[in-house]
């Protein structure tokens, strides 16, 4: 659970509330289900580049942030004992 908790793209939610638009709209924009969305967003998945870079083009954000937070997690939990 708290694995989880630190998965959460807390960047990627932030940035979409600020464009005003809900899951399901960028869902359909991008060509997927609100529910993988949603996964995106907390952290269960990770969008493949195609979809990682339409998604970052709607927000203003970079599309590499999908994979920096994923190589984060996993040093911090190399880290832990």
């Amino acid at each position: 659970l708290i694995q989880e908790v630190l998965m959460v793209r807390n960047w990627l939610i932030s940035a979409r509330e600020e464009a005003g638009l809900s899951q399901s709209q960028i869902a359909d924009m991008i060509g997927v289900s609100q529910p993988t969305y949603w996964e995106y967003e907390r952290g269960k998945s990770t969008p493949r580049v195609d979809k990682a870079k339409k998604i970052a083009s709607l927000l203003g954000l970079s599309w590499t942030r999908f994979y920096d937070d994923r190589e984060e997690n996993a040093h911090e939990n190399d880290a832990r004992p």
